[in-house]
């Protein structure tokens, strides 16, 4: 069974919102790094994300060398056909995680090895800005006190400098060649990052908070990989006491500053101490603890919002022999997904069968929701998105492209 997904086109004169464009590194095998100060919980959330030992001592610059590891991506949708196929193989999607060692005000000059662990944000698709809010006096703070509002406008500052101080050189180098060289071909890649610089240097705004680039634009941008340019999702570490009470004098000030200054951004409380708690817990004491407490993991709402965040989702394929998440990008149209299974589906792509996987999981079958739930199960044409639906079968019969019949 074809598990695919697809979105209706916009009707013509809807009143859609406008989606960011889709900046950085083309592919799926996209990476998402943890960002902030030193001593803010960065490789504790790392060890209990990804179940592994990265070290996590109290001194600054504890992770020199990035850590990576990946994270299998948690959806029931996932687990249920799993239960239902019983599959020899199971392979979900994957959240790929680098733990990037802490930087330092003054990091964009070489502070703290500013320049080697700005380079390794450089390498990564999207950051988790990660930033303490919790209270420990044997764990020191680079800055002396616990103030995440600082410690993000550090972060957001050390990332600002250093795409200004890029776009420099790259501006003199494209108007030694392109304006007193009188290279015409380069002249509109000149103007574009004129366009960079006033944006980002003259206006003090990130990349990424301009949402009308166009493809050229896009293009020139994807050439330098700007760290502004990065989409970010802001973890708030709390201590286990205040994420069980859902309590923190911090929270609503920082959601504050994030709806000004990165609006649509996403701010996730967690507790890295309550994390590493549950890790050494069995699964039984561990629901125990969470139930006496009334709280949940917020493990599964940070993966699945680093995935969103770098612009990627997936669709299954489904059968006793292997169930299999396929990650795509957000977008993809339905022969292209169909082609991440085998080149040929796409080449001979023309519709796919679709149901909502709300109605497979009640009826119990394919069969069932084709027999049972009339307008449950339709064919959807070539140019159509992925959205919550699964799909039954490819066709590959000679059909014109159309809409939904």
């Amino acid at each position: 069974m074809f598990v695919l997904t697809f979105q209706m086109p916009p009707k013509k004169g809807g009143d859609g919102i406008k989606p960011p464009p889709i900046i950085g590194r083309f592919g799926t095998s996209l990476k998402i790094g943890i960002v902030g100060l030193p001593n803010v919980g960065k490789s504790t959330f790392f060890n209990v994300l990804t179940n592994s030992q990265a070290s996590a001592e109290n001194f600054p610059f504890c992770t020199i060398d990035p850590n990576e590891s990946r994270v299998p991506v948690p959806d029931e949708r996932f687990d249920f056909l799993c239960q239902y196929h019983k599959p020899a193989s199971k392979i979900p999607a994957f959240l790929n995680v680098v733990d990037i060692a802490g930087l330092v005000k003054g990091a964009h000059n070489g502070q703290g090895l500013g320049n080697a662990f700005l380079s390794h944000i450089s390498a990564c698709d999207g950051i988790f800005h990660l930033t303490r809010a919790f209270e420990d006096d044997d764990i020191t703070h680079v800055e002396g006190s616990v103030d995440p509002i600082r410690d993000i406008e550090i972060i957001h500052e050390e990332l600002q400098l250093k795409d200004e101080e890029m776009i420099g050189p790259i501006i003199d180098k494209l108007e030694k060649v392109a304006v007193r060289g009188g290279d015409k071909k380069l002249k509109p890649e000149y103007d574009i990052m004129c366009k960079v610089k006033s944006w980002v240097i003259d206006q003090k705004k990130p990349v990424r908070f301009y949402h009308d680039w166009n493809d050229k634009e896009i293009e020139v941008l994807n050439k330098h990989l700007f760290l502004t340019s990065k989409p970010m999702v802001y973890l708030v570490n709390l201590s286990e006491k205040d994420y069980i009470r859902k309590k923190n004098k911090w929270l609503i000030k920082i959601k504050e500053w994030v709806d000004k200054y990165d609006p649509g951004a996403l701010v996730i409380p967690f507790s890295g101490a309550l994390e590493l708690k549950l890790q050494e817990l069995s699964a039984e004491e561990r629901q125990k603890y969470l139930e006496a407490n009334m709280t949940q993991s917020a493990l599964p709402k940070i993966i699945k919002a680093g995935f969103a965040a770098l612009q990627l989702e997936y669709f299954f394929t489904a059968g006793p022999d292997e169930v299999r998440a396929w990650t795509i990008r957000k977008g993809t149209k339905a022969p292209q997904a169909a082609g991440k299974i085998h080149t040929d589906f796409e080449k001979g792509f023309i519709m796919a069968e679709v149901m909502k996987y709300e109605d497979f999981k009640e009826e119990g079958s394919e069969n069932a929701v084709k027999n049972k739930r009339w307008g449950a199960h339709s064919l959807w044409r070539r140019t159509w998105r992925r959205t919550n639906e699964i799909g039954s079968s490819l066709n590959q019969a000679e059909m014109e492209r159309g809409d939904l019949i």
